[in-house]
This record gives C-alpha cells, sequence and structure tokens, in this order.
C-alpha cells in the first residue's frame, strides 16, 4: 500500500486515488473458490454445462470478484506511516453488475469516498470501488467498501 500523511490523505477525500493491476481469474482459481465455499452451481465449475447459457461459459462467483478487492486495494489505497491493524469494516453497498467470464482480467478502481476520526487513533474510510472487466463496456461490480485503521 503506497503510505501518506494523514493530511495527504484527507486532501484526497472525493477523488480517484487509482487502479490496481489486472488480475486474471482462470477456471483453476474458480475451482478452487467452489471448493472452499461450496458453491459448486454447474455455472461456475462445469464449462460444458455453462456453455449452453447465456454466458457461453464458466463464470467466476460474484464473491471471488469481491473478495480480491484485498488484493487490488493493496496496491492502489492509501495508508498513514505506523499503522498497528487495518480491518475490513463491510460494505455499504455492493452490486454485481455483468459477469466475469473465466480467463478473462479485472481491475479495481478506487475513489476515496471518506475519510473521518472515529476516535483518537482509529479511522474510518469509505473507498466506492469499480471492478472493471478488460473489454468490457459495463463493470463486474461497484462497492462501497468501508475498512478501518488503527494507528
Amino acid at each position: 500500500m503506497p503510505v501518506a500523511s494523514l493530511d495527504e490523505i484527507q486532501a484526497k477525500v472525493g477523488t480517484d486515488i487509482g487502479s490496481s493491476p489486472w488480475i486474471t481469474i482462470g477456471q483453476e482459481s474458480i475451482n478452487l473458490f467452489a471448493d472452499v465455499t461450496g458453491d459448486h452451481q454447474f455455472i461456475h465449475v462445469d464449462p460444458d454445462a455453462a456453455s449452453r447459457t447465456p454466458f457461453g461459459g464458466t463464470v467466476a462467483h460474484g464473491f471471488l470478484t469481491l473478495s480480491l478487492l484485498s488484493k487490488m486495494a493493496a496496491t492502489v489505497t492509501l495508508r498513514p506511516e505506523n499503522v498497528k491493524m487495518a480491518v475490513n469494516y463491510g460494505f455499504e453497498r455492493v452490486r454485481f453488475i455483468a459477469p466475469v467470464r473465466a480467463g478473462t482480467r479485472v481491475r479495481g478502481h478506487f475513489r476515496l469516498a471518506r475519510a473521518e476520526e472515529k476516535r483518537p487513533g482509529q479511522w474510518r474510510y469509505l473507498h466506492s470501488v469499480t471492478v472493471e472487466i478488460e473489454g468490457e463496456s459495463k463493470p463486474a461490480l461497484t462497492a462501497d467498501w468501508i475498512g478501518l485503521i488503527f494507528l
């Protein structure tokens, strides 16, 4: 994560802070996610059956794409020096817009919507995130993601 002062982070509220590198979501990752979550719906893990759907093949679980936000954020979101701990606090809104076909690439675009000190040494950030699918006009998802940082 890029390091910035609290003043620099505050100055970025309301602005786009960057885009993550592309991440390929391959069938192996989809299968592993299905094993971990127990969600083996055919549209995720059965290429033959999925080829006969409007998707034309297997697609990533929406929650798999959502879970990649942590990896995406690590390269983009700003953190102050001397962070003791950062935790995922949840979401104000998540919408799954378009399917992510197996083998395609996605990346996250991050906008810092809010940064507020909740109590001394504890900051709450809200990032508005759009996950782009390479070559597609619609995003995979949009989300307003809340994180807590402890100094």
